[in-house]
């Protein structure tokens, strides 16, 4: 809840409409009301009501008062009005005829001689007493708790309201059972130097003065326009066809919702063209049993003891079948409603790929190097087996047949040795294994070999 002007300012911290208190369009205030009849012109203007409701403590408190002096005050507008040995500080919240209205609707009489006066318009020092007055409230509300917790009260202390100006405060607290505060209040009136009020409230109230967000998303009802507080019981979610589950029935005040009786007139008015009677139905295979209504489509819902289809039936079959009853008329067989939706019927589309494959790739990479290898493993393996079936054979010549067969699975060395010359290739691993076979057998030749080619004498 909150006016236009109220806004944010660039670097996030709520600016706010700097009306200090006295907002002219009322949308600070969570209890705002909108005059309906504000712009109505009255033939006598005499006859109109003299009595205010102003708000108070930010709209968590509501009062009448009369307004006997001769100024006319409007909405929002800040207002002096007696009090309790002194005086109190609130806002206009409604004039005019809605007012005679509220009057009638709390049971009030317009002309009660109880009703206290407005005193006159709030000066700055009237709303700076008050600003002072309640920045204490916060601190006394800790220290009432604890004091009620020292004598062991069964209470709970949910808000404390201190006067304008600080004669007097109104303690509002929750019980469930009756509680003998009288050494609590000799207490509180010595601590805080005050008149002391206890104003016990119930659990609904004091949801409404902490305020909070609903399961609907929007402010509570009881912090926003909500005042009178009905009884909601669960034969308003039984009307509804709601299944009765505490969690989501009950409000933040561990209560039932308020809003369960919103629509339930509506419901009931439906419900008068049900047939009452219709729990079950006789039919020639057996029973069916009323297991739903469907209060939007006239169906009632019915099923067999001996399955689990359901059968959706019109009122006025359902009428039929219970007239044939009690004639002793058993049906063969219901007949069923034909459901129609408005809603078209969802064609499951073809699978089409319009972002691309989405894979693992480092699991397709384990995949394909597994794979690969077993392949390798796989056509390698008879050769192999071959080989070593020639070495066998030729047990003297094992090591030149393994050094022949390992540049198949060995890759060419790299080296300046690759490129000595244009006539030379890259040496064979195999080759080098037979020079060294070589070298181990006696030399006949002698330093020839290791200089170089033999030449000519001649040449």
């Amino acid at each position: 809840m909150g006016c236009g002007s109220c806004g944010t300012s660039k670097d996030g911290a709520p600016s706010g409409c700097q009306s200090h208190g006295n907002c002219s369009s009322g949308g600070c205030n969570r209890m705002n009301v909108h005059d309906w009849l504000a712009n109505l012109p009255f033939s006598d203007p005499e006859s109109n009501c003299r009595i205010v409701e102003i708000s108070f403590n930010n709209g968590s408190r509501k009062d009448y008062f009369k307004n006997t002096t001769l100024h006319y005050y409007g909405k929002g507008e800040m207002v002096a009005v007696e009090g309790v040995n002194g005086f109190d500080v609130g806002m206009i919240n409604l004039t005019g005829e809605l007012v005679r209205l509220q009057l009638k609707k709390n049971n009030i009489d317009e002309k009660s001689p109880e009703i206290k006066k407005v005193l006159r318009s709030a000066t700055e020092q009237d709303i700076q007493k008050m600003i002072e007055t309640k920045a204490k409230e916060a601190n006394m509300l800790i220290r009432s708790r604890a004091i009620a917790r020292y004598l062991r009260l069964e209470l709970k202390m949910a808000e404390v309201e201190i006067q304008a100006d600080a004669k007097k405060a109104t303690f509002f607290y929750i019980a469930d059972d009756r509680v003998d505060f009288r050494e609590l209040i000799k207490l509180y009136a010595a601590e805080f130097k005050v008149k002391v009020e206890m104003r016990q409230i119930g659990a609904r109230q004091e949801a409404g003065k902490v305020g909070g967000i609903g399961s609907c998303g929007r402010e509570l009802c009881c912090s926003t326009w909500l005042t009178d507080f009905k009884s909601v019981n669960t034969n308003a979610a039984r009307y509804q066809n709601l299944s009765i589950n505490q969690t989501k029935l009950s409000g933040q005040c561990g209560r039932l919702k308020c809003c369960l009786n919103y629509e339930l007139d509506t419901y009931m008015d439906a419900l008068q063209f049900f047939p009452n009677d219709a729990d079950m139905l006789e039919l020639a295979k057996g029973r069916a049993f009323l297991i739903k209504k469907d209060i939007f489509k006239n169906l009632m819902w019915y099923t067999m003891s001996d399955s689990n289809k359901h059968y959706p039936l019109t009122l006025e079959t359902v009428k039929r079948i219970k007239a044939q009853n009690k004639q002793g008329i058993r049906p063969e067989e219901l007949e069923t409603a034909e459901i129609v939706t408005s809603k078209p019927k969802e064609v499951e589309p073809e699978y089409a790929d319009l972002v691309g494959q989405i894979s693992l790739k480092s699991l397709e990479k384990t995949t394909r190097k597994r794979r690969d290898k077993e392949r390798s493993q796989h056509q390698s393996g008879p050769q192999i087996q071959g080989n070593q079936n020639q070495n066998q054979g030729n047990p003297k010549g094992s090591q030149e047949q393994f050094g022949t067969n390992q540049p198949n699975t060995r890759e060419p060395q790299k080296g300046p040795q690759q490129n000595a010359g244009p006539n030379k290739g890259p040496q064979n691993p195999g080759n080098s294994n037979n020079r060294r076979n070589q070298g181990n057998r006696p030399n006949n030749n002698g330093p020839r070999n290791q200089q170089g080619p033999k030449q000519d004498p001649g040449k």
